[in-house]
């Protein structure tokens, strides 16, 4: 009995040895190349105080590993809040209102000021009361340009104002990489006015800009089949969504190259969350378009928030190879965990080319 037990500690022991072996830290497989971080909608971290360590969790591993990943810049997906403007709270709406929630997102990217520069995209859910009721954020009050000098560095244009006011809900950024080569940020309000539309098309096809390869990064775009979204129920009016984004400004685009966005998801299903294709441009380039988001993984609507899930985009030395890996830091943080850190299937790990 005696001996079964020995054996049976020692069985433990060496499946436990196993597992921290094998996990590894997120590096470059090129020491040459540079990364995006790419993170989904946090507003499920952002409604409930026993979530927002999560997302802080999230920026402070993006923090302490810039170098190690030689991180240019950070993109989210925008639904940076549950609710705009709900002060009161009923039902499952969560524990922070408003304010409190508009503060720790707030908070959790102060850690990366000054640090990397970040861009963020505004979701429905930034806007208008609960959710896109009217055209109207709070994002201006909690986020401007000047609490990243990285930012105010790389800021070159303004959209048509927000609010009634100039805003960098639609702005334009420009970030040289370690390439040598320029890359655009253009970020567009959630399901954006034709003004907006207009706008973007007429600033890419300036001078300054028409040769530059561009990001393009909103909220709302691919469902989960990787359709373009043609429409949704929003209150909201003159809304651009995915299909009509794609029609007006992407596809006659020469140089729009990559599209990120985020807002779909169903409880616990990670493909619900997901969404990827590539099309050609008038000028016959690809386009790579991207949706990632995770908010109802880690126990639906009203769980932690997603796991704590972000992707990290390694551009190779050759400039046309992109590397993607979807890495959880919280999970990460303890050899109990670690072995579920990477998300290793073919639509969570992959590589694509820009031609």
């Amino acid at each position: 009995m005696k001996k079964i037990s020995l054996s049976l500690h020692l069985l433990a022991f060496l499946c436990y040895f196993q597992v921290v072996a094998q996990y590894h830290k997120p590096v470059l497989t090129d020491n040459e190349s540079w990364s995006l971080i790419l993170m989904p909608d946090p507003q499920t971290y952002t409604r409930f105080h026993k979530n927002v360590g999560i997302l802080n969790l999230m920026t402070g591993w993006i923090y302490e590993n810039v170098d190690t990943l030689n991180t240019q810049f950070v993109l989210c997906t925008g639904d940076l809040v549950e609710h705009n403007d709900l002060i009161h709270l009923k039902g499952n709406d969560g524990t922070a209102n408003s304010l409190l929630q508009w503060q720790n997102v707030r908070n959790a990217f102060a850690t990366l000021d000054n640090r990397v520069p970040y861009v963020l995209a505004t979701g429905n859910h930034d806007f208008g009361y609960r959710s896109a009721e009217y055209r109207s954020t709070n994002y201006d009050r909690y986020f401007n340009v000047n609490q990243n000098r990285l930012n105010q560095r790389a800021l070159r244009e303004i959209g048509p104002q927000m609010n009634g006011q100039s805003s960098a809900v639609n702005a334009l950024y420009e970030f040289h990489t370690p390439h040598g080569k320029d890359w655009l940020v253009m970020v567009l309000e959630f399901a954006p006015r034709d003004t907006v539309v207009n706008w973007a098309k007429q600033v890419l096809e300036a001078k300054p800009y028409v040769d530059k390869d561009v990001i393009l990064l909103t909220h709302t775009y691919l469902n989960s089949k990787s359709e373009h979204i043609k429409s949704e129920g929003y209150k909201m009016e003159d809304v651009n969504y995915g299909a009509a984004l794609f029609e007006k400004l992407i596809k006659p685009s020469k140089n729009i190259r990559l599209v990120f966005s985020g807002h779909i998801g169903a409880p616990d299903n990670f493909d619900a969350h997901l969404g990827f294709r590539r099309d050609k441009n008038a000028a016959g380039k690809t386009v790579s378009q991207m949706t990632f988001n995770a908010q109802a993984m880690g126990g639906g609507w009203h769980g932690n928030g997603g796991d704590g899930w972000l992707r990290y985009l390694e551009f190779m030395p050759d400039g046309n190879t992109v590397k993607v890996k979807t890495f959880s830091p919280l999970f990460a943080i303890s050899p109990t965990t670690q072995d579920l850190a990477y998300k290793t299937e073919e639509n969570q790990q992959f590589t694509f080319t820009l031609d």
